[in-house]
């Protein structure tokens, strides 16, 4: 047999050694000759129920509190809700609207979504309204202060459940 031959065959059978090796699940009972399901050796067992956190693993502040069951991006609003919406972010700022009341819904609603995953972190909040609402003349955002009093008409015009 000559080199190239040999390590074609060492190949060939290294693959399928290593076909082997990662099988299937399926064991052969060999009195009867059919495939049954044995249990996996890389399935992991099912994990126990976890206890309830205690009050320090929720008071964490490097551990944000999921969102709550059901919530997230609220449904646009109606026209009424949005008038109004509009109006408080306009008496904050007439550039955060900047003639675009879609693009502050949406920016708004957006903004629902960190208030029901960070409930308790209101600098978390206001750092991303911060980050959320811009203009072109706020790129970087329209300040702390504005950015709380953003978050307040958000909270309170789009989504005052969560």
């Amino acid at each position: 047999m000559n080199h190239r031959t040999a390590t074609a065959v060492l190949s060939v059978v290294i693959a399928a050694a290593a076909l082997t090796a990662c099988g299937s699940d399926k064991a052969t009972d060999k009195t009867t000759d059919k495939t049954t399901d044995k249990p996996s050796a890389k399935t992991p067992p099912a994990a126990a129920p976890s206890a309830p956190p205690t009050s320090e693993a929720t008071s964490s502040p490097s551990a944000p509190a999921a969102a709550p069951k059901g919530k997230g991006i609220p449904p646009k609003p109606d026209a009424a809700t949005q008038a109004k919406y509009i109006a408080a972010l306009t008496a904050i700022d007439p550039d955060i609207v900047n003639t675009k009341p879609d693009k502050a819904v949406d920016r708004g609603r957006n903004q629902c979504e960190t208030i029901a995953n960070f409930p308790k972190y209101d600098q978390k909040q206001i750092d991303l309204t911060n980050q959320r609402f811009t203009s072109p003349n706020h790129p970087d955002g329209f300040g702390p202060a504005k950015a709380a009093k953003i978050r307040d008409a958000v909270h309170t015009h789009l989504c005052p459940t969560y």
